[in-house]
This record gives C-alpha cells, sequence and structure tokens, in this order.
C-alpha cells in the first residue's frame, strides 16, 4: 500500500515536471532563434527547415500511434489543415521571427502569454465563449483580459529606462544589426521596436485564431499526431514555395551558414514543434487545458534567466511593467475560467440531485393512478 501511495504521489507531480521541461525547452527554443535571426538567416528558410523537421519527426508517430482509428482524408479537411498551416505555422512563425529579430527573447515571450487572452477575446464573438457579468468569473474574465490587453499596449508603445545594461563583451548590439546601413537613430531603433512589437501582437492573433481552428478541425479529424504532421507538411510546402518566388534559382538562399544554425533549425523543429507539442498533449489530457495555460509566464521567466545574464540583453521598464500586467491579467482571466467550470460542474450536480429527489415522488403517483383503475 505504501509503494502504490508512493506511485500515487510521484504520478502527480509528473505532469508538473513535464510543463516545467516543455517550457524550459521553449526557452531554448527562443534563444536559439533569436541568434540564428542575428546571423541574417533567411525568415522563411528558418520556417521551411523547421517544419521539414517536425514532420519527419512526427510522421512515423502519427502512423504507428494513429493506423487503426486514422479517419479517411477528405479534401474538406485536407483544405481545413492547408489553412491552418498558412495561419499557425507560415504566418504566425514568420511573424514571430520578425518580431524578436530586433527585440528580445524575452520580450518576445511576453507575448505568448497573452496568446490565452486573445483566444478568449476572439471566441467570444462566434459564441465559443461567454461571459456572465453578473457572476464574478464573468467579471474576472473581463477585468483579466483588459488588464492583460492594457499590458500588451504598454509592451508595444514604452520602452522607458534600460533596467539592465549589456555589458561590454555583449552579443546585443542594436546598431551592430544594421552595421550595412549605417549607425541607426534613436528614432529608427524606436521605430523597429514597436514595428516589432505590432508583428508579435498579429503573431499571437494568428496562434490565438489557430487554437479555434483546431478546435473545429479536431471533431472533423481527431487524431493530432496525423494532423499535425499533415499540416507541418503543407507548412514547409508554403515556405520552401514562398523562399523559391523570393529568392528565384538561387540556391545559395537554401545554405545554413554555420553548425549553429544547422543545430538550431533541427532541435526548434524536433524539440520546439515536435516533441513539446506531444508534452503539452499529454498534460491537457491528465489536467486539462487550463492547467498548461497557467504554466505560459513560466516560458518567459526561464528565457529571461538565459536572456539577460548569459546574452545581455538589456531590459527596460515598459517591457517589466507590461509584462507582470499581462501575466496577472493572465492569472485573472483563468481563475474566472477555473471558477466558471466549477460552477457549471456544481448546477449539473445539483439538477442531477433535483431529479434522483422527484423519482420517487413520480413512481408514487403513478402507482396510485393504476390502482383506481378497474
Amino acid at each position: 500500500m505504501a509503494d502504490g501511495g508512493g506511485m500515487g504521489r510521484g504520478g502527480e507531480c509528473t505532469p508538473y515536471i513535464a510543463m516545467i521541461a516543455v517550457d524550459f525547452a521553449f526557452a531554448v527554443v527562443n534563444i536559439m532563434l533569436k541568434k540564428v535571426v542575428e546571423e541574417g538567416t533567411n525568415h522563411l528558410v528558418i520556417i521551411a527547415y523547421r517544419q521539414a523537421a517536425s514532420t519527419l519527426f512526427l510522421a512515423p508517430i502519427a502512423w504507428f500511434l494513429e493506423r487503426n482509428t486514422r479517419p479517411k482524408l477528405t479534401f474538406r479537411i485536407a483544405c481545413s489543415l492547408f489553412f491552418s498551416a498558412i495561419v499557425g505555422a507560415s504566418l504566425s512563425q514568420y511573424l514571430f521571427l520578425v518580431g524578436i529579430q530586433y527585440t528580445s527573447a524575452t520580450f518576445a515571450s511576453a507575448f505568448v502569454n497573452m496568446v490565452p487572452v486573445v483566444t478568449f477575446i476572439i471566441a467570444l464573438p462566434f459564441r465559443m465563449e461567454k461571459v456572465n457579468l453578473h457572476e464574478s468569473s464573468g467579471k474576472a474574465k473581463v477585468t483579466g483580459s483588459l488588464i492583460c490587453v492594457g499590458g500588451v499596449m504598454l509592451l508595444t508603445l514604452y520602452r522607458g529606462v534600460t533596467l539592465f545594461e549589456p555589458s561590454h563583451g555583449s552579443t546585443y548590439n542594436p546598431a551592430s544589426m544594421e552595421s550595412h546601413s549605417g549607425k541607426m537613430s534613436s528614432a529608427n531603433r524606436t521605430q523597429r521596436w514597436v514595428l516589432s512589437s505590432m508583428a508579435l501582437v498579429m503573431g499571437s492573433v494568428l496562434w490565438s485564431s489557430w487554437f479555434l481552428l483546431q478546435s473545429i478541425i479536431g471533431k472533423r479529424y481527431p487524431c493530432k499526431y496525423s494532423s499535425t504532421a499533415i499540416m507541418t507538411f503543407f507548412g514547409t510546402i508554403q515556405s520552401a514555395a514562398l523562399v523559391a518566388l523570393s529568392s528565384g534559382r538561387n540556391p545559395s538562399a537554401w545554405i545554413l551558414r554555420g553548425t549553429f544554425e544547422i543545430i538550431a533549425v533541427l532541435f526548434t523543429g524536433i524539440v520546439g514543434s515536435g516533441l513539446c507539442y506531444v508534452g503539452m498533449s499529454w498534460c491537457v489530457k491528465k489536467r486539462g487545458p487550463l492547467f498548461t495555460a497557467a504554466f505560459s509566464p513560466l516560458i518567459q521567466i526561464l528565457t529571461a534567466m538565459i536572456d539577460i545574464p548569459l546574452l545581455h540583453e538589456p531590459l527596460h521598464l515598459g517591457s517589466l511593467v507590461g509584462s507582470v500586467m499581462v501575466i496577472f491579467g493572465l492569472y485573472i482571466l483563468l481563475w474566472g475560467k477555473n471558477r466558471e467550470a466549477k460552477d457549471t460542474i456544481n448546477m449539473v450536480a445539483r439538477e442531477a440531485e433535483g431529479v434522483k429527489e422527484e423519482e420517487p415522488k413520480l413512481q408514487v403517483i403513478t402507482v396510485s393512478s393504476d390502482s383506481r383503475c378497474p
């Protein structure tokens, strides 16, 4: 019995360990992507290689695990997955790379925290989410969303003073990123910062839209490994086609410049788009989507722990305050959704108990009626 209890307690800790490992992997992915784009690698080439690596990793898993349960892939489902690849694989990743190039990995990670909030806001007009302002859960969801939006606006429009200056050995140098164009003025750097922030906002909106799209596709094609493998395959084709159109027949556009770029592309593709997805799917199955969403801020914290002391990226006051607001708003929203779920469960339980209490009365009435019949 003691051993069984120990195993039970260990099993309860497994989802927490899995989510910490997933978030740490995402933090490393963000750092590596930041370094790759700083080297000047074509964004679309990075996406194409990442999606190809993810496809090669997930395809065998999908084949063996879902070969007996996979439904027929119809033309309609294929078109839906193709559009899903545009929204969730090609455009959203491209905007993220554009955003991270002229900001920092820590700053870009802050926008991951707003994805659950944006998903909630987008779901409202489609009646996939509801808000009851007469309940504390509805008020919490609205309040959390407003605080998160305010934090995003602060992140985008205000930098503020630099709290941590890069050291002389820093890899971060805003002017060096534009050395071929000469030294940028402060106004140009601010403009690049705002444009990069807007790219991250648009990428987060697309990523949130992808979650809603996946919820629809999942009902028609409920094979998460197969659908993801097909989606990443379509993403590879889309990105490769755009690279071919933009670079013509120049094969040098596909050449990665060094060993680090090759390792980064393989790692971010296999781990970031493959293993992390499997880990998150497992945690959602074990503990639910709210559990996994609650760990989103950990990605930014772990990224900052690597980004600031090791890569000497600067941290601005606006980024810090805005990030705190986004995280605070996120947890208020998640509390509201959790409270709403509990209220729904309690209401269903009360209704079920009411039906059970009425059943004996109905039975007595029926027997009495029968006894009066000739």
